[in-house]
């Protein structure tokens, strides 16, 4: 962070009242963006505010795949912001930002996220959970028009990145905590991803926000606010759906799944069968990407406190593949590389060495 141009932003924001203004770091979560809460030391509205700073070499593959065009490091967040304002979805308000685009002042909106809601109150798990369904049909069915020279209709969730996500997992989430795959294994799982990522990047397509989870909704009074939003593509079209109820970081009953899949074709008129059916390949492709992405964030970058969301992450593979027969090979091959797949898996051992994330990840406005 450069403490100049924050001071700068706050001026725009605050005047004179920026003077004085406490600056404290939140905690880092899985993404390489970095949060700060601005508090200001006079009596000014909006009292607090949110600092996110952009990392250089922001949208590189790893985390986006290709960009259509060159941005500044914030211009995907804003313009994807831009976008779910005007198609009325609720998202924090973007205050100010620098000249770089590295540094971005947002709405504070509080501590409360979705997950917090969640843990605090269990006897309204599927109530909350319906809520949240009703908001991803919605921004579905508000953002199915393209709107002309938006970064978000550039971008597909191709099956080139289908398949990069799950090579990803055959990297990290097999052959980092279990060694190099023999040639003939490596064979036959190249075969089971090459199938999977096939049919996903064949099924019908619509706005994908990528990363609807528990973490990624913030609860404000009675409102669900979007963040993470800025890798926003057009993709397969349960992905959202499949994000949000297959999280691992909160679990669902799959009985209580179903219930909330069957809720979503409805409000959008479709067939629950078929977004049945779609739901769980996408799970299947989705959860595996998880399970290697919490092992990279450990050995590349780091933290180790994802890991502990492995077997989760595993455990919703193996309801995926139990209901897709045809992946019978990709199954067995998974309870014979990782012991305990899919139910009893253990949580890698840390590697980096650094301090475990929390389990409540840091209320924050902006991309996980």
């Amino acid at each position: 962070m450069q403490a100049a141009v924050v001071a700068e932003l706050l001026r725009r924001v605050w005047g004179d009242a920026a003077s004085g203004a406490r600056i404290e770091p939140m905690p880092a979560d899985a993404s390489s963006r970095r949060y700060y809460r601005a508090r200001a030391a006079a009596d000014v509205r909006p009292s607090s505010v949110v600092v996110m700073v952009m990392p250089e070499g922001s949208g590189r593959r790893d985390e986006l795949g290709a960009a259509p065009r060159a941005m500044r490091p914030a211009e995907a967040f804003l313009e994807v912001r831009r976008l779910l304002e005007r198609r009325g979805i609720a998202v924090p308000a973007a205050l100010a930002c620098d000249d770089a685009g590295r540094h971005v002042l947002l709405e504070d909106l509080g501590d409360e996220t979705f997950f917090v809601r969640l843990q605090a109150r269990p006897a309204d798990r599927e109530q909350l959970y319906e809520r949240a369904v009703d908001l991803v049909a919605e921004m579905h069915e508000r953002c199915a028009q393209p709107e002309p020279g938006c970064t978000v209709y550039e971008r597909r969730f191709d099956r080139a990145l289908l398949r990069d996500e799950l090579d990803h997992f055959r990297q990290w989430g097999l052959e980092a905590v279990h060694g190099t795959l023999p040639p003939s294994i490596r064979g036959e799982l190249d075969a089971c991803l090459d199938a999977l990522a096939d049919e996903v990047a064949a099924l019908p397509v619509g706005f994908v926000h990528r990363d609807v989870q528990s973490r990624n909704l913030m609860c404000v009074g009675d409102r669900l606010v979007v963040i993470d939003f800025q890798d926003a593509l057009v993709g397969p079209d349960v992905y959202d759906l499949v994000a949000l109820l297959c999280d691992s970081y909160v679990d669902l009953d799959e009985t209580v799944q179903r219930r909330l899949i069957a809720r979503y074709a409805h409000r959008r008129g479709l067939r629950a069968d078929d977004v049945e059916a779609r739901f769980w390949l996408v799970a299947a492709q989705r959860k595996l990407k998880d399970a290697g992405r919490f092992v990279y964030i450990d050995r590349v970058r780091g933290n180790p406190g994802f890991l502990r969301h492995v077997p989760r992450s595993l455990a919703l593979v193996g309801r995926a593949l139990g209901r897709l027969e045809r992946y019978h090979a990709l199954d067995a091959l998974l309870r014979a590389r990782w012991p305990g797949f899919p139910d009893s898996v253990a949580a890698p051992n840390a590697v980096s060495g650094g301090a475990n994330g929390p389990d409540r990840a840091p209320a924050r406005c902006g991309p996980g």
